[in-house]
């Protein structure tokens, strides 16, 4: 290279070092310096677009999610069930609240039957009814309260006769009954038969174990109480779960007629002067169910009027732990009344449901009543539960039979009329039957606030 040639070059740098230093630009920078301009116009103008879409596009989601409410396609859409896309992405909603848990209430309806007293004109009547190779055919017995029974989860009766299809039958004053009897009662719809009381021993031994093997053969769901074998069976408490509740069944009786237990029975009655052992039963019916039944046989035969000694045991049994008391034995009907147990329970006691049927010759004797009401059950969110009887009724019934003690029957009273009355058998006998003197007999007897004669 030439002197002349690097000394113009160094001229060249020198002047630009001074245009440079002077704020001046080179006139071989510019062309860099506009394209830079330019880039940064274009993507100022490149995010103000996007910019503008992205708004857009903002504003389009937030009218879909107003309209998702009013429009169940786009409510499945943004719940992701046709784009999968969830509605939770596009707005958030407050989750509803977890319900706090709340008790609940089970109920079981009961109905409570007096004496099922089976005397020869009942069981002959049965095997002039029979067909179809049958021995006995008792359903006209008690067809008239087939209806009213089906409304009930459980009903009791007391059965004041053995039963069994071993020993013939047999009428007062040492009793046996065919088994078609209780199956007549089955079909109807009874379930719990209490077996204490006053007739448990006419048969002796025999009769006590031929009636419990009948009762053995008899369909699962039938419960019986009352006859214990021996002290080692005390501690067996007879419990039957309905609706979720679980319903003890006690029997006791005051006597067996002057019998004493016959030697070498397999099974025996408790006697209501046994407290210790009915208090021993109680406690453990408590431990093991929610409500607890105890039949009772006592108070006076054709007497309405409720004994010293029954209202002391009855307090007595709601003390130690019973719910429910039934009465039997007087053939008449005795009022009812609640019980304070001595735990601020409140219990309810019938002291005499009269007769279911018979064929007595007394105008009070056709004269008995059911007991009903509610076991109401209610249970807390931990687990603990309240029981109690509500809303008890006597519902009287009337036992009808034509002259010649034919046709023999049981009304609810509120089915029967004058004219039944007028034409009753026990007229024969007793001229009092009418039906005012029916009328009189449970008005006087069966508190206003109990009786349900509708």
């Amino acid at each position: 290279m030439s002197e002349t040639s690097k000394n113009n070059r160094g001229a060249r740098h020198i002047r630009q070092e001074h245009a440079i230093s002077s704020g001046q630009r080179p006139s071989h920078l510019v062309p860099a310096a506009r394209r830079g301009r330019k880039k940064r116009s274009r993507n100022r103008r490149i995010a103000l677009a996007c910019g503008i879409v992205l708004l857009a596009l903002a504003a389009i989601c937030v009218s879909l999610v107003q309209l998702a409410g009013q429009m169940p396609e786009l409510s499945a859409l943004f719940a992701g069930k046709s784009s999968g896309v969830s509605a939770s992405s596009v707005a958030s909603e407050p989750a509803a609240p977890t319900p706090e848990p709340a008790p609940y209430t089970e109920t079981v309806r009961f109905s409570a039957t007096g004496d099922d007293l089976i005397h020869s004109a009942i069981y002959q009547q049965a095997a002039r009814n029979a067909a179809d190779g049958a021995a006995y055919d008792f359903s006209s017995c008690y067809a008239n309260m087939a209806d009213f029974y089906a409304g009930y989860d459980v009903n009791w009766i007391n059965q004041e006769t053995l039963i069994s299809n071993e020993i013939a039958p047999s009428t007062y004053p040492t009793f046996c009954t065919p088994g078609e009897c209780a199956q007549a009662l089955y079909n109807v719809g009874f379930r719990v038969f209490s077996l204490s009381n006053n007739h448990s021993y006419d048969k002796g031994a025999e009769g006590i174990a031929s009636t419990r093997r009948f009762w053995a053969g008899m369909p699962a769901d039938v419960l019986t109480t009352g006859l214990w074998a021996g002290d080692a069976d005390y501690e067996r408490i007879p419990v039957q779960e309905v609706n979720g509740i679980r319903i003890a069944y006690l029997s006791y009786t005051d006597w067996t007629n002057g019998i004493p237990t016959p030697s070498g029975a397999e099974a025996n009655v408790i006697y209501t002067s046994e407290t210790d052992v009915i208090q021993r039963q109680i406690a453990l019916a408590r431990q093991q169910a929610d409500f607890v039944v105890v039949g009772v046989h006592w108070g006076v035969e054709d007497s309405h009027t409720t004994t010293d000694a029954q209202r002391t045991l009855a307090q007595n049994l709601a003390d130690w732990g019973a719910d429910a008391v039934i009465g039997t034995h007087p053939h008449v009907v005795q009022d009812a009344q609640w019980l304070t147990a001595s735990d601020g329970r409140q219990a309810f006691v019938a002291y005499s449901l009269g007769n279911f049927i018979s064929t007595q010759k007394k105008t009070d004797n056709l004269v008995g009543a059911v007991l009903t009401f509610t076991i109401e059950k209610t249970v807390q969110p931990d687990g603990t539960s309240a029981v109690q009887l509500i809303e008890p009724k006597l519902h009287p019934t009337v036992t009808h039979y034509a002259p010649g003690t034919q046709d023999i029957t049981t009304y609810l009273y509120r089915d029967y009329t004058p004219e039944l009355a007028a034409a009753h058998g026990v007229r024969g006998k007793d001229s009092r039957f009418t039906y005012d003197t029916i009328t009189q007999i449970i008005q006087q007897n069966i508190s206003s606030d109990f009786l349900d004669i509708t």
